[in-house]
Parts: C-alpha cells; sequence; structure tokens
C-alpha cells in the first residue's frame, strides 16, 4: 500500500493544544521521527470553515482532526460520503470516539500508530441538520455544561463556585415536557429532567464511562432521564464507573432508527458533542450508517470484520 498524505488541520485555541504547547513545528518534527510526510494548517487568523474547505480541497486522502471533540465532529462532517479517511490525534478534554476506537491516547503514540490504522466505516448521526457523533442531550445537562465552559482556565475558587452552582442548579431544576416519537410511529410524553440521543450504544462495564463498543448497528439510542436529584448524581455516576448503570430505576432506554421530540417551547438547548446551542423546535434525529470512514488500529478493523462474518453466519444458519 502506498504512503498515505495527510492534511492536518490543527485548532490551536484548544485547552489542551495550548496546555502541551503542541505547535506547528513540533507536530512536523514528531512525524518526521516516525517518517510520516504531513501538511499542517495551523493558522489562528483564518476561519474554521475556510480551513477545512481547503483541507477537502487537498490532495490527501486523509484529514486530520487535532484538537477536541467539536474539532472531529466539524471534520466529520465535511468528509461524509466523501472518498477520503479522517483521523484523529487526541488533543481534546474527553475524545471519545479516539477512546471508542481504541486508539492511543499519548500524543506521540498516536501519531506512531498512524502508519499501520485502517479505514473503518461508523456511523453518523444528525439533528436538524447538524451533524454528530457521539450524543445530542437536552434539558439541565447542558445548562451545567455551559457554566463549566464559563469556568474553563480560571482558578481555584471559581471552580468551587461551580460546584455549588452544579448542586444548586440540580436541586431546582424544572423537568421538562417532551413528545418523543420514533420513526415506527411510537409516541409518548415524558416529564423528564435531561435526555440524550447517542449514536448507537454506551456498553456497561468496569471502568467503561461513556463507551461504545459499537460504532455501526445504525440505530440511535435514547436515554431518558426522568429525575436527577443529588443523590441520583451520586448513584448514577458509580454505577457508570462500577460497570452496571442500565437498570438505574430512573432511567429509560429505547433504540430507533429516528426520532422527533417536539416541546412547548420554541427552542431548545443542547449540548451536542460537548458543545452547547440553541435549535428550534421540533428536533429531528436521523442517523447514517456507515457514513464516514475513520482510520483506526488494526485490532478494532479485525473485530468489526469478525463480527460482521459472526452475523452472516448466523442470519444464514436461520430458517428461512
Amino acid at each position: 500500500m502506498s504512503q498515505r498524505r495527510f492534511h492536518l488541520v490543527l485548532n490551536v485555541n484548544s485547552g489542551t493544544v495550548q496546555a502541551l504547547g503542541v505547535t506547528s513545528d513540533t507536530l512536523k518534527a514528531m512525524f518526521a521521527a516516525h517518517g510520516l510526510e504531513v501538511t499542517i494548517d495551523a493558522d489562528p487568523h483564518t476561519p474554521l470553515s475556510d480551513r477545512i474547505r481547503n483541507a477537502v480541497d487537498s490532495d490527501a486522502d486523509t484529514i486530520i482532526a487535532a484538537g477536541g471533540d467539536g474539532t472531529v465532529t466539524a471534520l466529520a462532517t465535511a468528509i461524509i460520503h466523501s472518498d477520503k479517511n479522517l483521523a484523529i490525534l487526541p488533543l481534546g478534554t474527553a475524545n471519545l470516539l479516539a477512546r471508542d476506537l481504541g486508539m492511543p491516547l499519548d500524543l506521540d503514540e498516536a501519531i506512531g500508530a498512524l502508519r499501520d490504522m485502517e479505514p473503518l466505516a461508523i456511523d453518523v448521526s444528525e439533528v436538524n441538520g447538524t451533524i454528530f457523533l457521539h450524543k445530542a442531550v437536552i434539558g439541565v445537562i447542558p445548562e451545567l455544561a455551559a457554566g463549566r465552559e464559563y469556568i474553563r482556565g480560571q482558578g481555584f475558587s471559581a471552580k468551587i463556585g461551580f460546584i455549588r452552582y452544579f448542586f444548586r442548579r440540580i436541586s431546582r431544576a424544572r423537568r421538562l415536557a417532551l413528545e418523543i416519537t420514533t420513526g415506527e410511529g411510537r409516541s409518548r410524553i415524558e416529564r423528564v429532567q435531561a435526555i440524550a440521543v447517542a449514536s448507537n450504544a454506551y456498553d456497561e462495564g468496569l471502568g467503561r464511562f461513556f463507551h461504545r463498543d459499537k460504532l455501526d448497528t445504525g440505530l440511535l439510542t435514547i436515554y431518558v432521564l426522568r429525575h436527577l436529584r443529588a443523590g441520583d448524581v451520586f448513584r448514577l455516576a458509580t454505577g457508570m464507573l462500577a460497570g452496571h448503570w442500565r437498570d438505574y430505576d430512573a432511567l429509560d432506554i429505547s433504540t430507533a432508527r429516528s426520532v422527533t421530540i417536539r416541546s412547548k417551547k420554541p427552542r431548545l438547548q443542547l449540548m451536542i458533542d460537548g458543545e452547547v446551542q440553541s435549535m428550534e423546535a421540533p428536533l429531528r434525529f436521523k442517523i447514517y450508517p456507515r457514513a464516514l470512514s475513520v482510520l483506526a488500529p488494526l485490532q478494532a478493523v479485525k473485530k468489526e470484520i469478525a463480527d460482521e462474518q459472526s452475523e452472516t453466519t448466523g442470519a444464514q444458519g436461520q430458517p428461512a
């Protein structure tokens, strides 16, 4: 196989990028040390949309997102259904997709691993025309996330203040009345503290906190949280860390290929792949099966092939 052509888009405003002191020069040196050639765009003065367009128009077969989950999603949006691959350098706070793919989280190891990675087709989801790779959350969670962003980079006293705000907001939060309708026509009214629509499903298991083992089922997973008091936060968090949270009594889980969420409110606040924004209701969700090609470690690709073969064998073995 000929060597891949990499075009890297660096988000210099990422908190992790700044904390690690990552620059265009340091990245170029790290790629060279692994025998890889790369074109790096680290221009902070050009709008990200223009930089992404330049990346898509380049002759590179692989576009590298060097930043957080928001940067990854922005680049993924541009190359869906194209002949280009997406690759990730985990330079964010959560690095959710990189973790799902089993990528090294150390920067130098991640660069070195690019040589042996192979393309993997994964699902992509959408709400009202906005693409997401992980989940969209409605309710009290986006408000808390907005408060977290406000104190980012501030001192210890601000963080203590946010903890107080967190529990005060949780104790006073009102539930939202939402109508949830799936593409199959099933509809119900729920009063919720929060609702998340995820691309595929989060797994249980010790230490598997917001981890997805399967990224290509073609299904949205809907998590309805009916109440979220201070005690619920502790029980749910410890349950997720311990690997048994699906049976939590305040949580309802279902799947669908599409879902519409209606509210009496004209607009709803969402957290989409970690970014908070406001959208006009109703919210219409759908999923595009295997619409994005992303470079993944070889073991992840081999596992996917084995799963496909197992499913095919199982289907062939069933009676007609």
